[in-house]
């Protein structure tokens, strides 16, 4: 072994407490980008091979009853490949262990037995038999939520009848990878499922012979989606349709790519600070070894040792940390991302989703922490090869003695003498302080960064779904209902308080931009489906106008009092010009509202209702499920604290996951900045702390130049960590705005609270590792130093 590598081993294990802070932070860094890269890898794949060997389609449009004979015209269109007529109805299901209803999307399926598009996977079981009819395949997560197996049975109420399905597969879909009810935040396993059933059955319960309500269609190579999409409305208006859309607008397709999106942040945003703060410990840890071995560096100059072999040892020193801990990190973070596999089978279903190793992240990972080792080094080093031998050989000069301005700010006596000498060595030498500083400063931030996530979900669930919508149940209709129809529904035994509203399809236009939304017309005075401004202030439905929530606001750039071109895509269609009267906070989808009766004006329509809003007594719940059920106009009900349920049974449990991670790394980096800056500071004054021992200072004395830095540091860190943590949490939130939902900046006072205590607690935690230390100085040793 070399004499320069026997130094080195040496050194790293003088250095082992700094070096094992390093080593840990530059593993939490490369971990979480590994595990982020590799799931977003995983999902990609899996995501793309499902949708390309089961022939996902590409544009999917609904009608009304549109004839058969259309088909032939459909597939005429430029750029389609492919085009697969079907019906598809939401209908309410009987199932036997739940007393309130759930609701099943029924998609029909060729009496040849497999779709042209969509293809079913056959989890288990087997697929629709053509001579069949009574026959059902359910999708895998409604079947696993109500323990359903092939051979088993299922009552759906279709048009009004009871009617009896045989389970005979349990099946994936790439259509329904994340399965979600339209108007739902989230998936709902156990009361909203996807039926394919034969189309015989369902052409004979619907009255549908020779003729479909929906299309989808599968787009040659390199075709213009938009100009596909405008044909196809072009045929299919006079039918009922209410406008194609494309794979961005569809439903399961837009929470994958969500999560996509948000993989690629944590990727970016995690590693960054991780590594940055890695970093700046290696710059602080390498500079003062430099400055405590300066007569090293210049008696190996004197024996010959050229600048560049001075330099490569200490390079040498730090990459020995930064590959360790790029090993270290890379393989936490395989184990990390297969964890996340699993979390993710429970909501996305593929036939197969395994965690894959993405071998690019991995060089990058070691291009990353290399490029942070280098950047953290190299002025240190550069500045130690730089050394003649001869000015090596002599002490770093002493700074200059001044009274600090704190010391001149307070009386001459204030100041005790290990006081004083805290103050002056802070003032001689700002920029490290400040470095050690902002180093504690991340420490919080990220811990509200961690922790601030379920503050903001707990906020916007409140804000959603009691401060906003107070409501029990919301019943929506198969076709727009009558007067009479919503009196029944109204006066259930048991229903406290209801109100109706109108949902119409749209397309909203402002200027060079247009989004298709739905919009919902509401009662001017609604108590049961209220809007809120951002400060939860009431607004009240103006009687012209219309008003948008600020997401869809935001899509569109309008601001209230700009006029929008409203196109109706239903009915009549007429092409309305309002005044944006109002914007809205709203933390869910895109939505417009209107008053109910300027909306039955403008479609020249009588008073129906879309669905209505139920207060229900708790009591006389089931007995309105049951009434419910009966009703052959209801085609769905949600029930709000089943969906707030579901919330806490998913979301949230996968965040408390993520917050226990980001803790912990947080926790990491606390004591990594606090421990590494005590332990050199003790490096380098361990003579003059040695020196006041032996002149007379107490123990405690001397312990209290040395932590009182440390302590000083953690004070002036904390309030800096809560600017940094809202700033990154800021951050943070952009990167989560999606069209389906939004989290709100909502910081709550026990996480800040709980950052600063976790950051004390890391600082007295290392002050009593270097406490230990001052403790068995060895005085002699330390004493025989030549001046």
């Amino acid at each position: 072994m070399k004499k320069l590598d026997r130094k080195l081993l040496r050194d790293l294990y003088q250095l082992r407490g700094q070096a094992t802070a390093i080593f840990t932070v530059i593993a939490t860094g490369v971990a979480t980008f590994v595990m982020s890269m590799c799931a977003y890898q995983s999902l990609t794949t899996s995501k793309d091979k499902f949708y390309r060997d089961y022939r996902f389609a590409d544009v999917f449009s609904s009608t009304q009853r549109t004839p058969n004979a259309m088909l032939p015209r459909l597939r005429e269109i430029t750029g389609v490949a492919t085009v697969e007529t079907r019906l598809v109805y939401d209908v309410l299901l009987d199932v036997p262990e739940m007393t309130e209803p759930a609701t099943a999307r029924l998609i029909s399926v060729p009496d040849a037995g497999q779709t042209v598009l969509n293809h079913l996977y056959i989890k288990r079981g087997r697929m629709l038999q053509p001579d069949r009819s009574g026959e059902v395949v359910v999708s895998d997560v409604f079947a696993k939520a109500h323990h359903f197996l092939p051979g088993d049975e299922v009552r759906a109420i279709l048009n009004g009848k009871s009617q009896s399905f045989k389970i005979v597969g349990i099946a994936l879909s790439p259509e329904y990878v994340i399965q979600v009810q339209p108007g739902a935040m989230l998936p709902d396993d156990k009361r909203f499922g996807i039926f394919w059933v034969s189309e015989r059955d369902l052409e004979a319960a619907f009255d549908m012979t020779g003729a479909f309500n929906s299309v989808t269609v599968r787009l040659a190579y390199g075709n213009n989606v938009d100009a596909v999409i405008e044909d196809l409305d072009r045929l299919l208006t006079p039918f009922g349709s209410i406008g194609a859309y494309d794979r961005s607008e569809h439903l399961s397709h837009q929470y994958l790519s969500d999560e996509l999106s948000q993989l690629r942040g944590m990727a970016i945003i995690a590693p960054a600070i991780f590594l940055g703060v890695a970093a700046f410990l290696l710059n602080i840890a390498v500079s003062r070894i430099i400055v405590q071995q300066r007569e090293q560096i210049a008696a190996l100059k004197a024996f010959g040792y050229t600048n560049l072999e001075v330099g490569v040892h200490y390079l040498n020193l730090v990459l020995l940390i930064t590959v360790t801990a790029t090993i270290a990190g890379t393989l936490f973070g395989f184990w990390m991302g297969n964890g996340m596999m699993g979390m993710y089978e429970e909501f996305y279903k593929f036939p197969s989703l395994e965690l894959q190793i993405n071998f690019f992240a991995v060089a990058v990972g070691f291009l990353l922490t290399f490029s942070a080792a280098l950047l953290g080094t190299y002025v240190s080093v550069r500045g130690a090869v730089r050394l003649p031998p001869a000015e090596a050989m002599r002490p770093e000069p002493p700074p200059s003695f001044r009274l600090s301005i704190i010391e001149r700010m307070l009386p001459k006596h204030a100041l005790a003498p290990e006081m004083r000498m805290v103050v002056r060595n802070l003032s001689r030498r700002p920029i490290k302080a400040f470095l050690s500083v902002i180093g504690i400063a991340m420490a919080v931030a990220i811990m509200i960064l961690g922790n601030f996530s379920l503050d903001a979900m707990n906020y916007m669930m409140d804000f959603q779904f009691r401060m906003a919508q107070r409501q029990d149940l919301t019943v929506t209709f198969v076709e727009p209902a009558t007067e009479s129809v919503m009196y029944e529904v109204q006066t259930l035994a048991g229903v406290l308080q209801s109100e109706t509203m109108r949902a119409v399809a749209t397309r909203i236009r402002f200027q060079n931009r247009s989004r298709r939304v739905g919009i919902m017309g509401i009662e001017p005075e609604a108590e049961l489906f209220r809007l809120l401004d951002a400060k939860e202030r009431v607004v009240r439905v103006p009687d012209f106008g219309i008003m948008l929530n600020t997401k869809l606001a935001k899509l569109l750039g309008v601001r209230v009092g700009d006029e929008v071109i409203v196109e109706v895509l239903e009915d009549k269609r007429p092409i309305l010009t309002l005044e944006v009267s109002a914007i809205v906070e709203e933390y869910t989808g895109v939505n417009a509202y209107m008053n109910k009766q300027r909306l039955h004006a403008a479609l020249l329509e009588s008073k129906v209702a879309s669905g209505a809003f139920l207060k229900v007594d708790p009591n006389s719940m089931d007995q309105v499920f049951t009434e419910l059920e009966q009703r052959p106009g209801v085609g769905s009900v949600t029930i709000k604290d089943a969906m707030m349920q579901s919330f806490e049974n998913t979301v949230a449990e996968n965040i408390l996951v993520m917050r226990s991670i980001i803790v912990i790394f947080a926790a990491i980096i606390a004591i990594g900045v606090v421990y590494n800056t005590a332990r050199i500071s003790l490096s380098e004054r361990s003579r003059d702390l040695a020196t006041m021992r032996v002149v007379g200072f107490s123990t405690r004395e001397v312990s209290t130049v040395l932590l009182g830095e440390i302590f000083i540091f953690t004070v002036l860190a904390i309030p800096i960590g809560f600017m940094i943590g809202y700033g990154l949490a800021g951050i943070m939130i952009a990167g989560l705005d999606t069209e389906n939902y939004r989290v709100p900046l909502v910081i709550n006072r026990e996480t800040y609270m709980m950052a600063a205590g976790i950051v004390v607690l890391a600082t007295i935690f290392s002050a009593g590792l270097v406490q230990r230390q001052v403790q068995h100085l060895d005085l002699i040793g330390v004493l025989k130093t030549r001046d």
